[in-house]
């Protein structure tokens, strides 16, 4: 196959950076299936015969159908061996798709009770990624989000821990789960938390909800990436802006598409963001119910906007730009990126 500049190359092949993975959701379907085996754990059927399930967050209750399984599949760590396996295979399979650096996103709280509490299992996941990394040989790094369902100081607690581990593991803090809900503003004291201890503010903004609340997320939260931030292609004003401020985009076209953001993957704007001077940085976002990896973006994105090498490759570069990888790391990737494209 071949594109206006001659073959195509091989997108597993690409070196790349991913900043958008969330950690119950970069799982594998058949250890989710083992583990759940294992404790005798009944997994509905969107999770097992009917996988990767049929998903639409249009509304309150598509979400909260989205939420559940992921909820259930959280269910199924058990053990401090599971969570280092899970760390392990991420690392793993962005490795098989090219990765170079990996950012994943965790909220303690969440897995709290079941492993001694925020601190405790903060330190099991940073070991285990330090151990993922080693084995495998990507750069690994830790955001850890704060739940926007939850009250706001629950959130400052975890900006605290973040600071806490900044310099050691943890490389940002960011804010996930429904947008549609809470009121984003209220969760700036924990930013100011977060940004004083010299992490990147990486909130989710702009899917689920429109350029307003990216104004909102940039203004208030003084975000550096946005989770998402697609939808900034709807305000040319606004996305003048994030150009100018060089806010990065965590673009996940898969999943956009699955939670019902966009029609089909030829109405994900990437060539819109991309023509506007946006940084860019596909990811995977939950791969465990979107059934899509980190290369799985690149391909859907090459096929529905015919995107040329060239242009897979600048994705690349971006997404390493956009990283908090050591600079000698990215001067490295970049370097491969080049030889990739030669």
């Amino acid at each position: 196959m071949t594109d206006a500049a001659g073959p195509r190359r091989d997108l597993l092949a690409l070196p790349k950076a991913h900043l958008h993975l969330h950690f119950t959701g970069s799982m594998r379907h058949g250890t989710l299936l083992e583990l759940a085996e294992r404790d005798g754990i009944v997994l509905p059927d969107s999770l097992v015969t009917e996988w990767p399930p049929q998903l639409s967050a249009a509304d309150e209750k598509g979400w909260f159908r989205f939420q559940r399984l992921y909820d259930v599949a959280r269910s199924v760590l058990r053990t401090e061996s599971d969570v280092r396996r899970l760390v392990r295979e991420a690392a793993e399979d962005d490795v098989r798709d090219g990765g170079r650096w990996l950012e994943i996103q965790v909220d303690p709280s969440g897995y709290a009770a079941r492993f001694g509490g925020v601190t405790a299992f903060t330190d099991l996941v940073l070991d285990a990624v330090a151990e993922a990394s080693r084995a495998t040989g990507i750069g690994m790094a830790v955001v850890i989000a704060a739940n926007r369902t939850r009250h706001p100081l629950d959130a400052r607690t975890l900006a605290r821990l973040a600071a806490q581990y900044a310099g050691r593991g943890v490389v940002g803090f960011g804010l996930s789960n429904d947008e549609r809900r809470g009121r984003t503003s209220e969760f700036a004291h924990a930013f100011s938390i977060a940004e004083r201890a010299g992490l990147l503010l990486t909130p989710h903004g702009g899917e689920l909800r429109g350029p307003e609340h990216v104004r909102v997320c940039l203004d208030e939260l003084h975000a550096d990436r946005l989770g998402h931030g697609v939808r900034a292609a709807e305000d040319p004003r606004l996305l003048d802006r994030i150009v100018a401020q060089g806010t990065a985009l965590e673009v996940c076209p898969v999943s956009n598409v699955a939670l019902g953001v966009y029609s089909d993957l030829t109405s994900v704007p990437l060539p819109e963001l991309m023509a506007a001077g946006a940084t860019v940085a596909l990811g995977a976002d939950d791969p465990l119910l979107f059934g899509s990896q980190l290369a799985g973006q690149y391909a859907t994105m090459r096929a529905a906007h015919e995107l040329t090498d060239a242009q897979l490759a600048e994705l690349a570069r971006m997404s390493v730009r956009a990283s908090a990888a050591p600079d000698d790391l990215k001067s490295r990737v970049l370097a491969e990126i080049d030889d990739w494209l030669a």
